[in-house]
């Protein structure tokens, strides 16, 4: 059997940018503002610093608006929910990033309950949640998804075309990724079986899946004997590992070398999942722009 057909996550994720570019031109083009995009970064943790610089020159490379809050790290929690009540009340943003984590001090949970759901990019308002359990199959994403879980589907969809029927397992069960990736996956018509760390004989599951979402967050977790030939694996783990030299590498929560000579279709860590979540929040960025101007969703 042929080694798996790498999913390039990188080109997925530059056509994407490309699409949600062209978007925003023509939006502006028809007369309206720039999409806004504000993130809210607490501290000066440097790792959170850098993705936040990211996604604001990404914005602007895009046509659109950047908005940086930075706030010190001895931030109140009162401070820091109305400065998101400030960009709530503000027509120019659209989307609002609050960047994770927070200092211990303030109630995460309580400040992205106070984001506008409208305004909620990352899809994590208990709104937004809702909206996403509740879909019927089929319906269109005319709210915020998140954006990881957004960029699986689009992966496995570009990969495989239409996923009706197909045998999915999520291993791997947070809000973050694991119930969204299903929810999507039951939007396509899929069959999901969410898997965890304390599921009965894991390994006999995952050999029943036509496509393998793994997002457990342990390192190389999933062993190439646990999956279906052919399936479609997605590797959403990022974990860093020492190397003989000294320094550190990325691998995923799939034992890659392995998945590879029998999986249909496998993405790799890094360069397969990742690039895909900045893309999909500038994607719903330019969505949350349109439906304030009350166009209709548009996939792009």
């Amino acid at each position: 059997m042929a080694d798996a057909k790498l999913i390039d996550g990188k080109a997925f994720a530059m056509g994407l940018r490309q699409r949600v570019g062209a978007g925003v031109a023509d939006y502006v083009g028809g007369g309206g503002p720039k999409p806004g995009l504000a993130t809210v970064l607490v501290g000066a943790d440097p790792a959170s610093q850098v993705y936040v610089r990211s996604k604001g020159k990404l914005a602007v490379e895009l046509g659109m608006a950047s908005f940086d809050r930075k706030l010190p790290a001895e931030t109140t929690e009162q401070e820091l929910l109305a400065v998101i009540a400030e960009l709530n009340a503000d027509p120019a943003v659209n989307g609002i990033l609050v960047q994770l984590p927070l200092p211990k001090h303030i109630d995460t949970a309580k400040v992205l309950l106070a984001i506008d759901p409208a305004k909620d990019v990352d899809g994590f308002h208990p709104v937004n949640v809702g909206r996403l359990g509740s879909i019927a199959p089929g319906a269109p994403l005319d709210f915020p998804v998140p954006c990881t879980p957004l960029g699986v589907t689009m992966l496995l969809q570009d990969a495989l075309g239409h996923l009706a029927g197909s045998n999915a397992v999520v291993v791997g069960r947070s809000n973050l990724v694991g119930r969204p990736v299903a929810q999507l996956l039951l939007r396509l018509d899929c069959t999901v079986t969410i898997t965890h760390s304390r599921t009965r004989d894991l390994p006999a599951l995952c050999r029943q899946a036509d496509i393998l979402v793994v997002a457990i967050g342990r390192t190389e977790f999933v062993r190439g004997d646990w999956i279906k030939p052919g399936a479609a694996v997605i590797d959403v783990g990022i974990n860093r590992i020492p190397t003989a030299d000294g320094k550190s590498r990325l691998v995923g929560d799939v034992a890659f070398a392995e998945a590879q000579k029998v999986a249909g279709y496998l993405t790799p860590v890094p360069g397969g999942v990742g690039p895909m979540t900045v893309a999909c929040l500038m994607y719903n960025t330019l969505q949350a722009a349109r439906r304030v101007a009350g166009l209709p969703y548009v996939a792009v």
